[in-house]
C-alpha cells in the first residue's frame, strides 16, 4: 500500500513531509525528462550491442568520458540501412527517458546512421541547398548539347572502368567523334583540385564540343569529390555545354544538378553524347529514297503535261470537234435511257417500301412484336425479384450473425457459465458468498442447481 501523501507531528509542529514510492518517483522523473527534452542527436561509439529474437535493439553509446544505455525498438530496427557492431561510430537521433523498472536513465532511439555518413550528406544538403539560392542550377542556365559533336573531351580517371565503358560506346555508336582523355584522380583530396584544374584548361583551350566528368559508382564518401563547392562552381563557369555521369543511376551529386545534363551512368552519357551511327544511316537511306521518289513525281508530271499539250493541238482539228460533238450526242442518249431506268427502278423500290410497310403494320405483327416485348419484360422482373430476395437473404444471414456474436449464449457455447443467486440475479463477485447458498449455473445446454461449500 502507499504511504500517506503527508502528516503533521502535532508535538514538535513539523512541516508535512511528502512520501513517495520509488515506482512514483520514477514516473515523475520520466515524465520530467520526457517534457523538458524533444527529439534529441547524439553522436557516439556503440557497445555491449544486442539484438535479441524479440527483433529490439539493445546497446551502450560512449564517448572517451560517459556512456548512456540505449534502445531501438521493432519495427525501428527493421528500416537500419546497415548492421551495428561494437566499436562502430554512429549518430542516432532519440528520445530521452527512464526505464521505470530499474530507475535506470536511457535513450530510445528512433534513427541510426554512420556518422561519417551523416555529416557527409549534411553537408550535401547544405551546400546544395546554398548554390540552388544562387541559382547555379537553374534550367534557364542549362545549354543543349550539339548534336554532331567533333571532339568530345572526357574528364575521369584513365585507368577507371568508367573511360573503358565511355570509348566502348562512342567507338560503337559514332566512330568519327574525336575523344581525349583528360586524365585526373577521382577520389581522395587531391581530387577536386585537380578536376577544377581541368576543368579551367579545357573550357579555355576551345578545342572541345562538349565535356564529360565521369567516374564509377561508389560510396557518398568515395563520391565525395564531385560534390565539392569548387568544383561546382567550375562546371557553372565553363564555357562549353558539361555533362555529367557520376556513379551509379541512384547516385545523385552537385555535380550532376549544376552541369548542363545529367546521365544516369557513364555509357548513358556517351550514348547522350553522339546519336547512333546506324540510326542516321537509316535516316540518309530513307532520305535519299524520298529525293529519289520526288524526282520521278516530277518527271512523271512534265511528262503529263506533255501529252495534255499534244491533245489539245490535236483537238483543234475539225475532225476531232465532229468527233466529240457525236460522241457526246452518244453519251447524252445513254444518259437520258439510264435515267428512265433509274425513274422506274425508284418508284417500284417506293412500292416495295409501302407494300412492306403495309405488312409491317399489321395487327398480327404487332401482337407478336408486343407478346415478345412482354416475355422479355416478364425475365427482367423475375431477375429483379431473384436479386432482391438474394439480398435479403444475404442480409438476414449478415444480421443474425451479428446477433449470434454478441449473445450471451455464444460465450457459454465456449464453456463459460452464468451464475445466479435464488432471486435470479446474476453474481459478479465471490465477496460475501456464505456457506450452503444455494445458486444456479446457466450452461450453454441447460442449467444446474449449485451449493457454496466451505472446503
Amino acid at each position: 500500500m502507499h504511504a500517506p501523501d503527508d502528516f503533521s507531528d502535532s508535538a514538535g509542529g513539523q512541516p508535512p513531509r511528502h512520501i513517495l514510492t520509488p515506482s512514483t518517483l520514477n514516473r515523475l522523473v520520466r515524465g520530467l525528462l520526457e517534457d523538458a527534452l524533444p527529439l534529441v542527436w547524439v553522436e557516439g561509439e556503440l557497445s555491449n550491442v544486442a539484438r535479441p529474437a524479440s527483433g529490439h535493439l539493445y546497446f551502450t553509446l560512449k564517448d572517451s568520458a560517459a556512456q548512456v544505455r540505449c534502445a531501438m525498438f521493432k519495427p525501428k530496427t527493421s528500416w537500419l540501412r546497415f548492421k551495428p557492431a561494437d566499436g562502430m561510430q554512429v549518430l542516432i537521433r532519440a528520445r530521452v527517458g527512464l526505464y521505470e523498472p530499474r530507475g535506470e536513465f536511457q535513450l530510445v532511439a528512433e534513427h541510426m546512421e554512420p556518422a561519417g555518413e551523416g555529416a557527409l550528406q549534411r553537408e550535401f544538403e547544405r551546400l546544395k541547398a546554398q548554390l540552388d539560392a544562387e541559382g547555379l542550377f537553374a534550367q534557364e542556365r542549362k545549354r543543349p548539347l550539339p548534336r554532331f559533336a567533333r571532339r568530345i573531351g572526357v574528364i575521369t580517371s584513365a585507368t577507371g572502368a568508367a573511360i573503358r565503358d565511355v570509348l566502348s560506346v562512342l567507338s560503337r555508336r559514332w566512330p568519327l567523334v574525336a575523344v581525349e582523355v583528360l586524365p585526373v584522380p577521382v577520389q581522395g583530396r587531391e581530387a577536386p583540385p585537380a578536376i577544377v584544374s581541368m576543368l579551367r584548361r579545357a573550357s579555355a583551350s576551345g578545342r572541345y564540343d562538349v565535356l564529360l566528368l565521369t567516374r564509377g559508382g561508389g560510396s557518398l564518401e568515395d563520391l565525395w569529390a564531385f560534390n565539392d563547392e569548387q568544383v561546382a562552381r567550375a562546371i557553372h563557369a565553363s564555357k562549353v555545354p558539361v555533362v555529367s555521369a557520376v556513379g551509379h543511376e541512384i547516385d545523385f551529386s552537385i555535380a550532376d544538378f549544376v552541369a548542363d545534363l545529367r546521365a544516369p551512368t557513364p555509357s548513358a552519357a556517351a550514348e547522350l553524347l553522339v546519336p547512333d551511327a546506324r540510326a542516321q544511316q537509316r535516316q540518309l537511306d530513307q532520305l535519299r529514297q524520298r529525293i529519289v521518289a520526288i524526282q520521278e513525281r516530277r518527271l512523271q508530271a512534265h511528262i503529263q503535261r506533255i501529252d495534255h499539250l499534244l491533245a489539245r493541238l490535236q483537238a483543234q482539228r475539225p475532225q476531232a470537234r465532229l468527233a466529240r460533238d457525236r460522241e457526246r450526242l452518244l453519251q447524252l442518249h445513254r444518259r437520258l435511257l439510264a435515267a428512265r431506268r433509274a425513274q422506274l427502278t425508284q418508284l417500284k423500290a417506293r412500292l416495295d417500301r409501302t407494300h412492306a410497310h403495309l405488312l409491317a403494320q399489321h395487327p398480327r405483327q404487332q401482337l407478336a412484336l408486343l407478346r415478345q416485348r412482354l416475355e422479355q419484360h416478364a425475365v427482367h422482373l423475375r431477375r429483379l425479384v431473384e436479386h432482391k430476395l438474394e439480398r435479403e437473404r444475404l442480409t438476414l444471414q449478415q444480421t443474425a450473425r451479428a446477433l449470434h456474436a454478441v449473445s450471451p449464449l455464444a460465450t457459454l457455447e465456449r464453456g463459460y457459465a452464468i451464475l445466479f443467486d435464488t432471486e435470479g440475479k446474476v453474481l459478479r463477485s465471490a465477496q460475501n458468498i456464505a456457506a450452503d447458498t444455494r445458486l444456479r449455473a446457466r450452461l450453454a445446454d441447460g442449467e444446474l442447481p449449485l451449493r457454496v461449500s466451505d472446503e
